[in-house]
């Protein structure tokens, strides 16, 4: 069977192990279904995620003309603390601006190679912290905007990273560490205008459970523009990588505007 189309990031349903869909335009595949079975990923050419253009990609999807001018690819997307629009202050397009920044967004710790705290908006739960690999997740705050989510994550980067290490992820290299003990005592770093935010008891400490048959020894990223042809029998999802019994790694995400073909 043949599937064709333009990669985007996995879709995920919670669930124990988490489900994964990689959904194309005309048709869908659930990926949990060929866990144990050979499958092809060929490179066909691009597609912008924004213009729709077959331009090469550049970052996130985007071509090089997208991603300098798309309010979706703007800077506080990667830095939320430069958000402004709660000050009525335009970026790149002050209405989606606001659509996106003015909404309440977990400032949160989670679990995949190290504790890290991170940022996202509340209808990201618990997606963002799949897409990650985390194994373990507790929000710390809810607040009303990006701009105190993203202040809270600078105020906290001194103790925790930001970033996951995403060959120990994969390689299920992950320290026994009591994330909400550590979330509890957090309350002293927060910025002031946060603090009122902080409630001493979290809603929930998340668990996530991922389909992988076996978690590789030693890990390799496959790049489509290295190898535009790779085929493999596929042993494991985390995150947004597939993993596959010979130590390759393809992080979909990375990915996002190449066209594909999936053979299985």
């Amino acid at each position: 069977m043949q599937y064709d189309g333009v990669l985007t990031k996995m879709q995920t349903e919670i669930g124990s192990p988490i489900q994964y869909y990689l959904v194309f335009e005309n048709s869908f595949l659930n990926i949990n279904q060929l866990l144990n079975k050979e499958m092809e990923i060929a490179f066909q050419g691009y597609q912008c995620l924004n213009c729709g253009k077959k331009k090469k990609i550049f970052r996130q999807g985007f071509c090089y003309d997208c991603f300098m001018s798309s309010a979706s690819a703007g800077d506080w997307i990667m830095k939320p603390e430069l958000s402004t629009a709660h000050l009525d202050i335009e970026d790149r397009d002050l209405e989606y601006e606001k659509k996106v920044q003015l909404q309440p967004h977990i400032v949160y710790l989670a679990l995949s190679s190290e504790v890290k705290v991170g940022v996202t908006r509340k209808t990201q739960v618990p997606t963002r912290w799949i897409d990650q690999g985390a194994i373990e997740a507790v929000p710390i705050v809810e607040v009303p905007n990006r701009y105190l989510a993203g202040i809270t994550e600078v105020a906290l980067k001194d103790h925790f990273s930001d970033k996951t290490n995403w060959r120990k992820m994969l390689q299920n290299e992950v320290p026994s560490i009591d994330i909400l003990a550590e979330r509890n005592k957090l309350e002293p770093l927060l910025p002031n205008e946060v603090k009122p935010y902080f409630a001493e008891n979290p809603e929930k400490l998340y668990h996530l459970d991922y389909p992988v048959l076996q978690y590789p020894k030693k890990v390799n990223s496959l790049s489509l523009d290295k190898t535009p042809v790779f085929n493999g029998r596929l042993t494991g999802v985390k995150g947004q990588y597939l993993i596959f019994e010979d130590g390759t790694v393809f992080n979909v995400r990375t990915f996002e505007g190449y066209v594909v073909k999936i053979t299985l």
